[in-house]
């Protein structure tokens, strides 16, 4: 199982984003191995309507019906409190309540991979996926 993040959503959305080549080669081995996709659903708002906002409806809801395929952890009021408090805690500016909510999933989850391109991931412990065949 690997975490699925906003950059690496934006990436493969956008043609035009310096990662769009990166984002949809490491989808196609995630594909290939038959990986599952964690998320939860503050990731979703926060891609859906910023793919909205920079590339329209069609791709929004082109997203929204996609993610029928992910597996999807619901944030519930335990877990946004949760949250909060890491937020509160690190007081980093520059990462926003949606990524400490990311890491709480994937520390419960037990998952050390994220497909992202945001460098929080690594701070916080994690690896980037690179897509590398052989990476396990």
């Amino acid at each position: 199982m690997i975490f699925l993040d906003t950059s690496a959503i934006y990436a493969w959305a956008d043609m035009a984003d310096p990662n769009h080549d990166a984002a949809v080669r490491r989808l196609e081995v995630i594909l290939e191995r038959g990986e599952e996709l964690l998320t939860h659903n503050y990731v979703l708002v926060e891609s859906t309507a910023l793919l909205q906002a920079r590339l329209g409806v069609a791709a929004s809801v082109k997203l929204a019906r996609d993610s029928a395929t992910f597996v999807i952890d619901w944030v519930d009021d335990d877990l946004h409190a949760s949250g909060i408090r890491e937020l509160e805690r690190s007081r980093r500016r520059h990462v926003s309540l949606v990524d400490h909510i990311s890491f709480l999933v994937m520390r419960r989850r037990r998952v050390a991979r994220a497909f992202a391109f945001d460098p929080d991931f690594v701070s916080a412990g994690f690896q980037i996926f690179e897509g590398q065949r052989n990476q396990v």
